[in-house]
């Protein structure tokens, strides 16, 4: 390839959401000069992130860490919350355990390690956190108590989390090219030497620069990528975030040597509303998730119960059941409610945009329920409400232990019986987030190659990185992943490329 004209760029970031920004952002810090390409239009900017709810999942210690990044905590606030601690050991197994122990631990534990560090970093960047109240904390006798780990969330979700990124990398002098799709790697004597750009879908043009970070994503966008990877079925499932993730970094790294790494065919996906649009809305965000099921039961178009709702906190199901309800009689379930739990269901149940039946008797709610054997789903609620353990307490903060008995698929906790109007349904489907197969990187983000040694000048970070997910993962830890290791990328390219001369 020829290099064009353009002055040449110390770093370049192929991508723009949270990783490929922060990338950004620390390469600035390092010294480097940094273009980042954007593939999308100013307006649908930040790839997944912009469509986020904005949880970070964090190693602390106590309190006090709390409070380093939420300094606006008023005593009150303290007073009422159990915050209690998440050690680097808990994250770290956490991590471990949903991933059926399969993690990469070398970049397991560097995510672990420099999680809380990273959110410091990000607040001296103008970022703002604030506690997840009434996603990840109920108030049982006047307290709230944080669960399954997951604590604080950014101020304005994911939207909120690129603005105040792509503000600090306007501060920095950061330049962004919109509608800049990056189609190949200049490689030169072995080493990355620039990016071959599509501007606007027509103007091609070759960037020279010292170092690449690539980040932009998996390939969830693609559908003959899913198919071909994911498997059969899977060019059924929506698409929870950009239309725009399609895979373009990972293919870029292979065909420059990189060695392809991690679960290939697995992915984070979730119960999205049934009837949500094709690829993710920006107005609505991830108001069409549906996470307050292990209050209530999941049923398919037969009536009948397919997964253990209650087998742990949503953080470490969610994004796993996804895949349970694509598998299923026209990829659609509903979860079912009624009055003794509809005020603990998340705000995304609420919104205008939802498929929800409602009702006073079990046998109206079937009949408002499309294409649900009737008879058996009401056979179903009466069979669960029988099976129900009474004696034990419910609370939505632990994992009370209140269960099923004698039932095929037992729910392990949170059990009610469904008796109470009025009762509510919600179709569901399958909404796709992020794929777990990527390009295999160390602890400093740099890309390795079939033989499994570095590639100079090339890193990555964020989704399309693989070996850190599998099967599952721990609620809020993506952007956590994001965070950490784009700010690693960004570092070492930086100095990779100072020491270029």
């Amino acid at each position: 390839m020829t290099v064009g004209s353009r002055n040449r760029c110390r770093v370049i970031v192929v991508g723009a959401g949270n990783a490929a920004l922060c990338a950004a952002l620390a390469a600035r810090e390092a010294g480097a000069s940094v273009l980042v390409l954007e593939r999308a239009p100013i307006d649908e900017r930040g790839g997944n992130t912009a469509f986020t709810a904005g949880a970070m999942r964090f190693a602390y210690d106590s309190v006090q860490e709390i409070m380093e990044l939420v300094p606006d905590l008023s005593e009150n606030d303290l007073a009422v919350t159990d915050f209690g601690a998440y050690p680097q050991h808990a994250f770290y197994e956490d991590l471990a355990r949903v991933t059926e122990y399969r993690t990469d631990p070398d970049l397991a534990d560097c995510l672990v390690s420099q999680s809380l560090d990273t959110l410091r970093w990000m607040k001296s960047h103008g970022v703002r956190f604030m506690p997840i109240y009434g996603r990840q904390a109920f108030k049982v006798d006047g307290r709230f108590r944080f669960w399954g780990g997951l604590i604080l969330e950014v101020s304005g979700g994911g939207k909120g989390l690129v603005d105040t990124l792509f503000a600090a990398a306007e501060r920095d002098g950061i330049e962004i090219a919109y509608e800049a799709r990056a189609v190949d790697l200049l490689m030169r004597d072995g080493r990355t030497a620039g990016v071959r750009v599509i501007r606007s879908g027509r103007t091609e043009e070759v960037i020279p620069c010292d170092a690449v970070v690539l980040a932009s994503g998996g390939f969830e966008a693609n559908t003959e990528w899913r198919t071909r990877y994911l498997g059969p079925g899977w060019d059924l499932a929506k698409v929870r975030g950009s239309r725009y993730n399609f895979g373009d970094g990972i293919r870029m790294a292979i065909d420059a040597g990189a060695q392809p790494w991690g679960q290939w065919s697995g992915a984070h996906a979730v119960g999205w509303d049934f009837n949500a649009p094709a690829f993710g809305d920006l107005v609505v965000g991830d108001g069409f998730q549906k996470h307050s099921y292990p209050f209530g039961i999941l049923v398919n178009a037969r009536g009948a119960r397919f997964v253990d709702e209650g087998a742990d906190f949503r953080n470490y199901t969610y994004a796993k059941y996804g895949r349970e309800i694509l598998r299923q009689p026209g990829q659609i379930a509903w979860q079912i409610f009624d009055s003794q739990v509809t005020h603990l269901l998340r705000d995304e149940y609420r919104i205008k945009t939802v498929s929800k039946v409602k009702a006073n008797t079990i046998a109206e709610l079937a009949r408002g329920m499309d294409g649900v054997d009737q008879d058996r789903l009401i056979a179903t609620i009466h069979e669960f409400n029988e099976s129900v353990r009474t004696d034990m307490e419910f609370d939505p903060n632990t994992r009370d232990g209140r269960g099923t008995r004698g039932l095929t698929i037992n729910k392990s906790n949170w059990a009610n019986p469904i008796v109470s109007p009025p009762f509510e349904a919600y179709a569901v489907t399958c909404g796709i987030t992020f794929t777990f197969g990527g390009v295999q990187i160390d602890t400093e983000s740099q890309v390795l190659d079939t033989r499994q040694r570095v590639i100079p000048g090339l890193f990555a970070c964020g989704e399309m990185v693989g070996g850190i997910f599998y099967f599952n993962y721990p609620g809020g830890s993506g952007l956590t992943s994001g965070s950490v290791f784009g700010r690693i990328a960004g570092r070492t390219a930086a100095e990779f490329a100072a020491g270029l001369g």
